[in-house]
């Protein structure tokens, strides 16, 4: 697997830096109308790119494709000395979120086109800038395979969101930003501290084999057969069992905290509401679409990886926190009178099922859960460009104030129904096979059970209800608010195709979904593998 050419991961990985390097050579005046076709542009030949990995992906394969990895750096440690690489590479599960971060790019840009926060907040250019940093780390994320170069792409998806939030939010926009970097960072050190744990324990830092070198997971695996480290040995030495005190168990909560936070996993989900509703609108669709999966696709990547016992140990606990964040999600969410914080907090409710999914630790509700990150970022996504195009024309996000936009605005009513049953789960589109994927796993896990599938299955009810309610309130009776002027009901030609990706998946994946399932089966097999009993 040590591969030192340029892999097609490293091109779709650098290519939105190459838009940054030309955006910041343009004047930001001058050529002020070019700015954002370039970033629009650069953010479709990466999706162009990510399409090619797809085609050139073979699902049947285990073990990562089209890797590349060379030494950036060499750490001494007493007498050894441990690399940290520039290790790239996908299996099924970051293939499926490397096409997710780059679908929604040229959406979220294309959200931007025409948006007045520019004659407001100005710095156009740095605008598109900070979404091109942005696309670059996120699809860090998806690929790197060192831990420290992980960390390092982390933590810079931080600065081009708090920057977003900061300077184009609304009115609370300081406070939002603030939140959102102070709870990220927070969770953030306690995995800096397990990551060095580990890398020093292992003497390395690449998660898989490369090179000839053992990787992280196979190492760590290896540490069970030492006595007293990771599990409790009584003074007869007979084995007493894993306990939620060891070191094991330490670290797997060290990584857990961080990806919780960034979930987020009820309770450390405060900081969402704020972030989305003061967000501008490619930040809200970003946010929701793909930083929000970072999380739980931190949680498949390295604590069930690296930690399968201390996984089976906390899982009932993590499902626990899973359900009720999708009773409190969407509880909460039918008491919104602010559409978009309504939206916001369906996010909490949304993932609680991807939650439990990952931790029901078998093939279905490992699939379903990964299905549901990208179902999720497309229906959500989705919900938040609407809210956007409705806030750039009435400038408000009060429900109370809407009414009859269905009558004055036919095809935007028509997509924004379609949406909000892709996102309550209506079978036949998108939404539907990951929640049902997830409840099938839940029910046969032998870590969960029948109580867990029971209560989250009330949350597809209770979406319903509230993502009903939403719409009857915007779309359906007397028009409130008239606009100054006819032009304001028609869609823009930009705002019509960013529409037209997410109506085309939304249908594509609730009718086909074995396409993407195919590209899961290896990859969630060779993980669920770790909890055969």
């Amino acid at each position: 697997m040590d591969v030192t050419g340029l892999s097609l991961t490293t091109i779709t990985l650098f290519l939105p830096m190459v838009g940054l390097a030309i955006l910041l050579f343009m004047n930001g005046e001058t050529q002020k109308a070019n700015l954002k076709w370039v970033a629009f542009a650069t953010s479709v030949v990466t999706f162009v790119a990510s399409v090619l990995m797809w085609i050139n992906f073979d699902p049947g394969s285990a073990g990562l494709q089209m890797v590349q990895r060379n030494t950036w750096a060499e750490v001494s440690l007493g007498d050894s000395v441990i690399n940290v690489s520039y290790f790239v590479g996908v299996d099924g599960i970051s293939m499926l979120l490397v096409l997710l971060t780059t679908f929604i790019m040229p959406i979220s840009i294309l959200g931007s086109f025409g948006s007045h926060i520019f004659e407001e907040r100005g710095r156009e250019k740095l605008y598109y800038i900070f979404l091109m940093l942005l696309e670059w780390s996120m699809l860090g994320v998806f690929v790197v395979h060192d831990l420290i170069i992980f960390y390092v792409f982390w933590e810079v998806t931080l600065v081009p969101m708090y920057f977003l939030i900061g300077i184009w939010g609304s009115e609370e926009r300081i406070y939002a930003a603030v939140k959102f970097f102070l709870y990220t960072m927070a969770g953030s050190i306690l995995m800096l501290i397990a990551i060095l744990y580990v890398g020093n324990r292992s003497g390395t830092f690449s998660t898989y084999s490369a090179g000839g070198d053992v990787g992280v997971i196979e190492r760590v695996h290896n540490w069970e057969g030492e006595g007293t480290y990771w599990d409790a040995v009584g003074p007869e030495g007979e084995q007493e069992g894993f306990l939620l005190n060891s070191v094991e168990s330490w670290l797997f909560l060290g990584f857990l905290v961080a990806f919780a936070i960034k979930v987020p996993i009820f309770p450390f989900h405060s900081w969402l509401p704020d972030a989305h509703v003061q967000a501008p609108t490619a930040g809200s669709v970003i946010l929701a679409g793909v930083l929000l999966k970072m999380g739980t696709y931190g949680i498949v990547r390295f604590n069930l990886n690296l930690f399968p016992e201390a996984t089976v140990a906390w899982a009932p606990t993590i499902a626990f926190l899973g359900v009720v964040g999708i009773i409190y999600g969407a509880w909460v969410s039918y008491a919104q009178d602010n559409v978009k914080k309504l939206v916001a907090y369906s996010s909490v409710s949304h993932l609680g099922f991807v939650v439990v999914g990952i931790f029901a630790l078998n093939a279905q509700g490992l699939q379903g859960a990964t299905l549901q990150m990208v179902n999720h970022g497309i229906s959500t996504g989705g919900l938040f460009l609407i809210v956007g195009m409705l806030y750039e024309r009435w400038h408000t996000k009060e429900m109370a104030d809407y009414g009859g936009v269905w009558k004055m605005m036919p095809l935007f009513g028509a997509i924004s129904l379609v949406i909000s049953l892709s996102s309550m789960g209506l079978p036949g589109l998108n939404g539907f096979i990951g929640e049902f994927t997830i409840l099938l796993g839940s029910l046969g896990s032998e870590y969960l059970g029948f109580a867990f599938t029971l209560f989250a299955t009330l949350g597809v009810i209770m979406a319903a209800v509230y993502l009903l309610k939403m719409f009857q309130h915007v779309f359906m009776g007397e028009l409130k608010r008239p606009l100054s002027s006819e032009e304001g009901y028609k869609l823009t030609w930009s705002e019509k195709a960013a529409f037209i990706p997410i109506i085309i998946m939304i249908f594509w994946m609730g009718i086909q979904p074995i396409v993407f399932f195919n590209m899961l089966d290896v990859s969630v097999d060779s993980i669920v593998a770790l909890f055969v009993r």
